[in-house]
Formats: C-alpha cells, sequence, structure tokens
C-alpha cells in the first residue's frame, strides 16, 4: 500500500466506522470521535488522497466517504495478520454451546449453520462434499441489513448464493480462513457482498466448507474469528 502511515490508520477508522453505522464516513465525525494529532484540513486532504488511489469513494457530492473493494481488502488483511486475537465473541461460551450441538452429522451440520448465522448475525451456509448437502441459515438476519433497503438487492443476493453453491466445489480454499470481497468473488452479482468461508472436517472423516455471507459491509473481525474458531473446533470432534 503506497500511503502513509497516518492514512492507513486513517482508512482502518473510515472502514470500522462504516462497518458500525452503515453510512458514509465524514472528516467533521472523525474528527469528533478520534485523535489523529492533526488539524481537520489535514484528515479532509488525506481522505482526498485515500479517494485518489482507489480506497474510500463518495457516493455523493455531499457525503462522507465509503470503502472500496480495495480498503475492505486492505482492513481485512490488516485483521488476518493480527490472527484475530480479539474476534469479538466469548469463546468459553461458544465452547459451551458447541458440546450441546447434536451429534449426527446432519443435525450437527444445521445445527452449526443456524449457530454461525446467529452469532454471526448474518447468513451461514455450510456444505459436507461427499454427502453433497447444504445446510442455510440466516434469512431473517441477512433482510434486517439497511443494504437490502435497496431495490433488486435481494434478486442479486439469489444470485449470487445460487453460484456459490453451484461452484463450492472448485473454489480453491484449505483449512485456513478466506475471504472474497465484493468483485473478488469469482460469480455473478457480487460487487455488494463478501463471502468469509474455510474449509473444515466434520466427524466421520466427511470434509466440507463453513462460511458466513452477506453485504460487504459486514463484522469481519467478528465473522473471520468465528469461522476459524468453529473449524478448529470441528477438527477436535
Amino acid at each position: 500500500m503506497q500511503t502513509s502511515l497516518r492514512q492507513q490508520d486513517l482508512l482502518l477508522r473510515i472502514v470500522e466506522e462504516y462497518i458500525d453505522t452503515a453510512r458514509p464516513v465524514s472528516s467533521q465525525m472523525l474528527e469528533k470521535k478520534h485523535d489523529f494529532g492533526v488539524c481537520p484540513a489535514t484528515i479532509r486532504n488525506e481522505m482526498q488522497a485515500l479517494t485518489k488511489t482507489g480506497y474510500i469513494f463518495q457516493p455523493h457530492t455531499s457525503a462522507g466517504r465509503v470503502p472500496t473493494d480495495k480498503g475492505y481488502r486492505f482492513f481485512v488483511d490488516c485483521l488476518m495478520e493480527k490472527q484475530t486475537k480479539e474476534s469479538g465473541f466469548d469463546n468459553t461460551q461458544i465452547k459451551k454451546i458447541f458440546k450441546q450441538l447434536n451429534k449426527d452429522i446432519f443435525g450437527l451440520i444445521e445445527d452449526l449453520t443456524e449457530f454461525l448465522a446467529q452469532t454471526s448475525s448474518g447468513f451461514a451456509l455450510s456444505y459436507i462434499f461427499q454427502k453433497d448437502f447444504v445446510a442455510k441459515n440466516g434469512w431473517t438476519e441477512l433482510f434486517n441489513e439497511p443494504e437490502f433497503n435497496k431495490k433488486d438487492l435481494a434478486l442479486d443476493f439469489f444470485g449470487f448464493l445460487e453460484d456459490f453453491e453451484k461452484g463450492i466445489k472448485e473454489l480453491e480454499i484449505n483449512s485456513s480462513v478466506k475471504t472474497f470481497i465484493g468483485m473478488e468473488n469469482p460469480f455473478r452479482k457480487t460487487k455488494d457482498f463478501s463471502i468469509i468461508l474455510s474449509k473444515c472436517n466434520f466427524p466421520k472423516r466427511k470434509q466440507g466448507v463453513i462460511s458466513i455471507l452477506g453485504p460487504k459491509r459486514m463484522n469481519y473481525n467478528k465473522n473471520i474469528g468465528l469461522v476459524n474458531f468453529c473449524a478448529n473446533l470441528l477438527a477436535d470432534l
């Protein structure tokens, strides 16, 4: 990233604020909430520089800034470097819930998928390769997101999900968590959505995938940590 440390810090704050509020982030808001140690004019200049280099954009003339795919990618890469040590959920509680999951493999997948959806407040999909079995959960959580106030976005998501299910076997994924952001997704109707997924080992030596899908404005820190933690727990079953 050909940017200064100040610009990198500013970009991380912009992405965090946008994820939290779903509203374009203004220089005035950043100045009020964060101490960058510089004057407001400098913050505006740095935001202009980030806009020119493609990390953020201005959806309307009078609006603040919104992260681009490139901006989200920088944010997620920073999270992965930190190994998501602070994932935003109680690991002890997850272990407790996990022990109560139905031990039948299909029941486990259904319960696990519901757990992923509820804990992430997003849409979860799990898949067993050998059985060609798919479990999905989280429609209510997904469509409560403000992005789905946009016309036709739900139809776009259905097309995106259909392609994901058809192409899941061909995706190059391993046991580490992988993230596809916006146009990084190798599917149609992808520009508004992200996927966080990991290959995992289910009981009885069955391999598969667990994933969380949703708008690009998702809680990556929490969801990456959640997918990673559940994949590790599955490996110990």
